[in-house]
């Protein structure tokens, strides 16, 4: 997969909308005007946009609780993910499922999942539906550490090595199970270490580095659509925001939160790499910021005109109309 100046920048660009996108979620979840809880990616951003930087319009792709990144990476559409965060008519879920239940399924995606690890199931049958009907794509699930302690994972991940499935695991390791630390919830440190009872490659990346987490990402890809089975990945990362907005953090230091947004920011790491090959200036990197700003304004601006469901709307999309 080459990585020439025009793929790195929209790598960068993307990740600065991923960025901006939480970050304007989370000022306007401040203010009142997002209903519910919202869980915010800032800090995992080489990871979502590394792996689906990967993959084509019809692969598959399950996400989580901190899925916006996910689905931006994917190529969701800003105007109706806002609006479903604002609960508004015109959403991704009319209004009706907010920030835990986007799907897409002309761009692939399968849809969000609130349930820690019940996306694994859900992509293993997608990967099987992909062997059965004899197409090249490829399925990806998105899941925490702290998942990978739980049943679903086991059963999800030896049935598709079993049936050599298309479909990667992909572990955001953010070092954080809610407010449980990874030492004291895992029995190993490097999680990709329990592909071997699948009997499935185990690969793990700098999960804040895009470029390899693009690496390992393209060449469980290659392998899937080849046939040869699933792959377990591991991105090592880190989530800056709390596990939900409000979240005290009473669990973990200013310390430890400030180390790794000085050191190992994705978003700085990245843009760095393309300053010393001349591919970004501080000109462009300011223009692509108030472009992106602009579409994001431009969302907003769509989510606040559109009208809520109506009281007669509730039980609509529950049952087949007759």
């Amino acid at each position: 997969m080459p990585d020439n100046k025009e793929t790195l920048l929209e790598l960068y660009r993307k990740m600065v909308t991923v960025r901006q996108f939480e970050t304007m979620a989370g000022e306007y979840f401040a203010a009142g005007q997002i209903p519910g809880f919202i869980h915010l990616s800032i800090g995992q951003e080489a990871s979502s946009v590394g792996v689906c930087s990967c993959l084509r319009a019809g692969d598959y792709v399950i996400t989580t609780h901190l899925g916006h990144g996910h689905m931006i990476a994917k190529g969701a559409d800003l105007k109706r993910m806002t609006a479903e965060l604002f609960g508004k008519k015109t959403g991704y879920c009319k209004g009706k499922g907010g920030s835990m239940h986007i799907a897409d399924f002309s761009i692939g995606i399968l849809g969000a999942n609130g349930v820690v690890a019940g996306g694994l199931p859900i992509i293993t049958g997608a990967g099987l539906s992909i062997k059965m009907r004899k197409t090249d794509q490829v399925a990806v699930c998105f899941f925490g550490d702290g998942a990978t302690n739980r049943g679903p994972v086991h059963e999800a991940m030896n049935m598709a090595a079993i049936w050599k499935l298309p479909v990667l695991f992909v572990v955001e390791n953010n070092q954080w199970s809610s407010t449980t630390p990874l030492k004291d919830s895992c029995s190993v440190v490097d999680l990709n270490k329990r592909a071997a009872g699948y009997n499935m490659p185990g690969e793990k990346d700098d999960g804040n580095d895009i470029l390899a987490v693009r690496k390992v990402t393209a060449k469980a890809v290659d392998r899937a659509r080849a046939g040869e089975g699933p792959t377990f990945i591991e991105n090592k990362t880190y989530r800056i925001k709390g596990h939900f907005e409000g979240d005290p953090q009473k669990y973990r230091t200013e310390e430890e939160v400030k180390s790794w947004q000085d050191e190992k920011d994705p978003l700085n790491r990245f843009s760095r790499v393309l300053f010393k090959k001349r591919y970004l200036s501080r000109k462009l990197a300011d223009q692509i910021l108030a472009e992106v700003q602009s579409k994001l304004n431009e969302a907003v601006t769509f989510a606040e005109d559109s009208p809520f469901p109506e009281p007669e709307d509730a039980l609509t999309d529950l049952y087949i109309d007759s």
